[in-house]
């Protein structure tokens, strides 16, 4: 059940759910002997390990509704990718004891940033500003995605994942909506599609790490193939604003989680 909510909240928002699954577990160990396994290390190879699976079956959904715009995720992907294995690298360097807090507070304000009024604008197609054009629910988005600043805002957001160890994803896709005006139902779909391939990098490192609990892992993976389902499914049923409302619950409640986790 824990696998099989946290995979349906992380497709249906886009997340990927890694951010709920490991203090759930965490939690559940304090109290529970059935999961005495779980330690820090365990709990974020799994969260990883669960996060491939449910991205593969999201995006596939996702590419059936024809709602994942791979060129743009592919431009995002180049600038997380090097981003994450750079913050990982100057890790090493920092004292990141109060960043939780700091990035809750972040979390919340961008949130509450969904609140503005956003006007949609009519573009105009050309060589040099070719526009992205997508059809959801009967309703045609049209957008324009700048490259260098798409793959400088990534780079960014991979590094902050890397250093301090927090999914990109809550931060993506309110960026490619915010930003790029992206309609919901494509960046959370967009975002699936990148998780799986950034998820997929971290669970090889911590397989060579020996931070698999592969005995747990079996019945985690049922759970997020048939989450990463259900949440793609439910998902195309929401309108665009249904869906940013509860993109703007789930990053808030990890806002909140941050902020405790930062001043326990």
């Amino acid at each position: 059940m824990v696998g099989l909510i946290t995979a349906l909240i992380g497709s249906l928002a886009g997340l990927g759910g890694g951010a709920i699954l490991i203090p759930t577990l965490l939690f559940f160990s304090t109290y529970s002997a059935q999961f005495a396994w779980v330690t820090p290390q365990t709990a974020v190879g799994l969260s990883l390990i669960m996060m491939v699976f449910t991205a593969l079956a999201s995006t596939l959904s996702y590419f059936k509704q024809e709602r994942v715009d791979y060129k743009t995720g592919l431009f995002f992907l180049g600038g997380s990718i090097p981003g994450s294995m750079f913050g990982a690298w100057i890790n090493q360097f920092f004292k990141t004891d109060h960043f939780s807090l700091y990035f809750g507070i972040l979390m919340i304000i961008i949130s509450l940033l969904f609140f503005l009024k956003r006007e949609r604008k009519e573009m105009v197609q050309s060589t040099s500003r070719p526009i992205r054009t997508f059809t959801v629910n009967n309703q045609v988005y049209q957008y324009h995605v700048n490259k260098p600043l798409a793959i400088s805002i990534s780079f960014i957001v991979g590094m902050v994942s890397g250093l301090f160890g927090i999914g990109g994803g809550s931060i993506m896709v309110p960026v490619m909506i915010l930003l790029f005006s992206m309609p919901a139902h494509v960046a959370t779909a967009t975002s699936m599609f990148m998780i799986f391939f950034t998820s997929m990098i971290g669970a090889s490192t911590h397989i060579v790490l020996g931070h698999i609990p592969w005995a747990q892992v079996l019945y985690f993976l049922p759970a997020a193939w048939i989450g990463g389902k259900l949440g793609a499914q439910i998902s195309n049923r929401l309108t665009g604003k249904a869906l940013e409302w509860v993109l703007r619950m789930v990053i808030i409640l990890v806002g909140i989680r941050l902020i405790f986790d930062g001043i326990s």
